[in-house]
């Protein structure tokens, strides 16, 4: 380009009348503006953006952050409420917990007793479960009520056949049987320090339900089988027996092994054989043997008239002992085999023996009749007896 050509470029006007280095520099001004504008607004947001993962951090890190499963935002108030009950006598939390009214998720009792918190209740109600009594086969009903009636039909509706041209003759009706279980009271009282329990390293749900459990296993094994009614369940054991085919109505029918105080000692199963089949089809379909570990051991070495032993163990664990193809209980509180003695019963005890009980599990604090030891008191009301005769049978060790 000649200098004649520059010199007209340079001095040309622009459209507004600025120079062409003053439109440059008004434009780079507006995008130095534009940019301070946008990095404002970024930084901003950058902020709100830390702001709000410092929060969600917060939430997620602290142990005042809100539980995420409902299950456990339901259940630890009140885990918390009926530890601190437990370890200091502090019934405040309990009083003002509000929680629905299901079963055994009741804080506050009426006469100053606490209901445990749900988790430690289901534990004790798992651990009776799977004890060694007849909970594990019986029928087991929930009342909210002082007892149980259980209706029975002893005979069968009368029925008959018909023609076209015969009239219908009247048939006869069933009878019906009422048996009431009255529900009573079952109690513990485990004990423990003050010290212990202050120490915040101490399981102290663990340790109740543990021993709460026990206790009431122990006492349901053995009403449930010997008990005589008398502030405790009554026992299928404690009712009358008769030779079987000759039993009425309260009574159990109970069939002989033909020896005095033993098996015969030719054929020693036939005894165990005729107990099956004294029992009606529609019970055998579920029946189960009960009996306890000294007669097991007798038991276990009675074989048939082809040596092939009676008794087979569980294929797997946790599965029950098996004679004739039935499951065993295993029940202490059975008598061992002596003269007269009913040491084996066979039946569907789901239909032949009902439990009843209350849902609901008490506890009452009492840290004043054994210091240092802080006293609790656990009730459960529960109650049992034979709800259908004809369901079981016994094999007594007489002649």
């Amino acid at each position: 380009m000649s200098k004649t050509e520059t010199k007209a470029l340079a001095g040309r006007d622009a459209p507004d009348g600025q120079s062409p280095a003053d439109e440059v520099k008004t434009a780079l001004a507006g995008f130095v503006s534009d940019l301070g504008d946008f990095q404002a607004e970024m930084k901003t947001k950058f902020q709100q953006q830390e702001e709000r993962l410092m929060m969600l951090d917060r939430k997620s890190v602290t142990r005042a952050r809100p539980v995420l499963a409902t299950a456990a935002n339901e259940e630890a108030p009140h885990q918390k409420a009926f530890e601190a009950y437990v370890r200091s006598g502090d019934d405040d939390a309990l009083r003002g917990l509000q929680l629905e009214g299901k079963a055994m998720s009741t804080a506050v009792a009426g006469d100053g007793g606490y209901l445990v918190d749900p988790r430690t209740a289901e534990t004790i109600r798992s651990v009776l479960n799977s004890t060694a009594s007849l909970r594990q086969i019986a029928g087991v009903v929930n009342v909210e009520a002082t007892s149980y009636d259980v209706l029975i039909d002893r005979t069968y509706t009368g029925l008959g056949w018909a023609n076209e041209a015969d009239p219908t003759a009247e048939t006869g009706t069933p009878t019906i049987e009422r048996i009431t279980i009255p529900l009573h009271e079952l109690s513990a009282l485990p004990k423990v320090s003050q010290r212990l329990l202050d120490d915040s390293a101490f399981d102290i749900e663990s340790w109740l339900s543990g021993r709460i459990a026990d206790k009431f296993a122990r006492a349901e094994a053995t009403a449930f089988v010997n008990g005589d009614g008398v502030d405790k369940p009554t026992g299928f054991l404690t009712h009358t027996t008769a030779a079987n085919g000759t039993e009425v109505w309260g009574e159990i029918g109970h069939v002989v092994t033909g020896v005095d105080g033993d098996f015969a000692a030719t054929d020693p199963g036939d005894a165990i054989i005729d107990l099956v089949y004294s029992l009606g089809a529609q019970y055998r379909a579920n029946g189960s043997f009960v009996m306890n570990s000294k007669t097991a051991g007798s038991v276990r070495k009675l074989k048939d008239a082809d040596g092939r032993f009676l008794w087979s163990d569980g294929l797997t664990a946790g599965e029950p002992a098996r004679l004739m193809g039935y499951p065993v209980l295993i029940a202490e509180d059975m008598s061992d085999i002596a003269t007269d003695a009913l040491a084996i019963a066979f039946g569907d005890f789901a239909s032949g023996y009902t439990i009843a009980e209350r849902p609901d599990l008490r506890i009452l604090r009492d840290p004043f009749s054994a210091k240092p030891h802080v006293l609790f008191y656990a009730t459960k009301r529960v109650g049992g007896d034979v709800s259908d005769f004809n369901a079981i049978k016994v094999l007594k060790f007489a002649v």
